[in-house]
């Protein structure tokens, strides 16, 4: 367990929540669909599969059945962790000379983003190794809600109306999820009866329809009449790999990320340089602690955008980029008094996605994310079916000879990453932030706060964020101390002050005695809940 100062210094929306079983992430009723299969008889696992099934419906504009999805599991019963990426992998007749012949640079909409879905066959990953409830079951929630309908919640409905426009050209899209060519309003019923029909088959097949059956014939006769490169193949060939964590020891605490292709392991490279840096003599909110937490950031992405793509054609062992040797030489590039530019060439946008967490009476603790890349994804919804299909494909690049060049049968680089810490073998933390390139920055900002500065789970969460952007410009959130702003600005900082939507959105669920904490970031619908 941590050490932790039960005091609240921040303003907040939001109160920790103690209890034996939990579920914590961005949607209430993803939250109840959880706690619904906890009180029927399932496990953390379970939960968390019930919970994100649900988000595809109830926050459709962050996540969605043609999504990928990533997961953490602590089993207490083998006292081990275990790691699954259920990331796809592009159509195999994709090259590089179509894209470079086509493109300046990779597109974020368009059949040329999409890549093979793999949240499906994570959710039955994860139910044949560890559930207890059948795989069925766990998709009542969602079912009912498509079909019955559900209430807009505010930020759901806020983003949904920004982007409109951006999928305005997709009849489909369109079809889906606008009601008369509008947006949903706040507390607005929606019923998504095609969702329900696409669940269901998933459910009484155990996704066999989706990547044999007739689901897949639906996506790959919709790719074939409007320009994408699917095959049935290509949806046949998909698995799902389990693996071991990576880690990272951090003041006797393990931080553990899932291992490239994802940028998890820019969070341990992070927290690996700063270990060498003494944060914990300056104050949490100074000057000099951000300092300290941004350049080792983008000293992290330097690596992170060099090295990392699909481990098989990666051009470094990644371990290499955790030795802890190597990681002190990295923290003398750092000067407390001046900020240096290291070209990280960090990409821009804000990407969306639904982290959650779970645990249960037994001891079972999940760290799960899922998401579409940005927004609803490609903008590509397969007729009658409600499956909106990520645009994961722009993460490729276009680059001759970049590890992440895109290519045909080729994981992409992955910016979705669930974590988990454990100190001594035992598990102390499963926890997340959401948000494209903040994930890692609002990770290690979270872990400073809550292993150097004792901060409980709450206001690491509701502390101003801060987030490192292209060109090495730092955003800072609104009402941030103007004197740190000034002493940011004197040691070469170029400031840019944003709204809290820009920082992503944490859920985090920590030990205590008999039972756990939950955690929910105020900038984010959901809540943290149990019994």
């Amino acid at each position: 367990m941590f050490k932790t100062n039960w005091n609240f210094p921040y303003v907040s929306q939001r109160m920790p929540i103690f209890a034996r079983n939990m579920v914590a992430t961005s949607h209430p009723l993803a939250v109840q669909a959880g706690l619904d299969i906890l009180h029927k008889g399932g496990n953390a696992v379970d939960a968390a599969v019930a919970s994100a099934i649900t988000l595809t419906v109830v926050e459709c504009t962050n996540n969605g059945i043609g999504g990928d999805n990533f997961a953490i599991v602590w089993d207490n019963k083998s006292k081990k962790l275990y790691g699954l990426n259920a990331s796809g992998k592009s159509p195999a007749s994709w090259n590089f000379d179509y894209f470079k012949q086509k493109y300046q640079k990779m597109p974020i909409t368009g059949w040329d983003t999409v890549t093979i879905p793999g949240s499906v066959s994570g959710w039955l990953a994860l139910s044949e190794r560890f559930g207890k409830l059948p795989f069925a079951e766990l998709f009542l929630p969602a079912i009912e809600y498509s079909e019955r309908g559900f209430h807009v919640s505010p930020i759901t409905a806020r983003v949904w109306k920004n982007v409109q426009y951006k999928y305005k050209d997709f009849l489909e899209f369109n079809k889906t999820f606008l009601l008369n060519g509008e947006t949903p309003r706040v507390s607005q019923k929606i019923v998504f009866k095609n969702h329900a029909k696409t669940l269901s088959e998933i459910a009484e097949t155990k996704t066999e329809s989706f990547y044999c059956g007739k689901l897949a014939e639906k996506i790959v006769k919709h790719a074939h009449n409007t320009g994408g490169f699917f095959t049935l193949e290509d949806l046949q060939k998909h698995q799902v790999e389990w693996l071991d964590t990576i880690s990272i020891n951090y003041r006797d605490y393990e931080i553990h990320e899932i291992p490239p292709n994802g940028q998890g392991i820019a969070v341990l490279i992070a927290m690996g340089i700063l270990k060498h840096c003494n944060i914990n003599q300056y104050p949490p909110d100074s000057a000099d602690s951000l300092h300290l937490q941004i350049e080792a950031i983008k000293l992290a992405f330097a690596d992170l955008y060099k090295y990392v793509s699909d481990p098989d054609t990666m051009d470094i062992d990644y371990h290499y980029l955790l030795n802890d040797s190597y990681l002190s030489e990295r923290a003398k590039n750092i000067d407390i008094n001046s900020s240096k530019s290291v070209s990280p060439g960090i990409p821009g946008g804000n990407s969306d996605t639904v982290y959650l967490a779970t645990a249960d009476d037994d001891g079972m603790m999940v760290s799960f994310i899922q998401s579409n890349y940005t927004d609803f994804g490609s903008g590509i919804v397969v007729p009658d079916t409600g499956i909106s299909l990520q645009s994961r494909g722009a993460c490729f690049c276009l680059e001759k000879n970049h590890p992440n060049q895109i290519a045909g049968a080729k994981k992409p680089f992955h910016t979705i990453i669930p974590a988990f810490v454990t100190k001594k073998g035992r598990p102390v933390m499963s926890f997340g932030v959401m948000g494209g390139d903040m994930q890692p920055q609002g990770q290690v900002q979270i872990l400073i706060r809550i292993i150097e500065y004792h901060q409980n789970s709450q206001s690491a969460s509701d502390a101003l964020r801060w987030r490192v952007m292209e060109d090495n410009c730092v955003a800072l959130e609104k009402g941030t101390n103007e004197k740190v702003i000034q002493e940011l600005v004197k040691r070469g900082h170029k400031i840019l002050l944003c709204e809290s939507s820009y920082f992503g959105g944490a859920q985090l669920i920590s030990r205590v005695e008999e039972g756990y904490c939950g955690a929910s970031d105020h900038r984010k619908d959901g809540q943290a809940s149990g019994y």
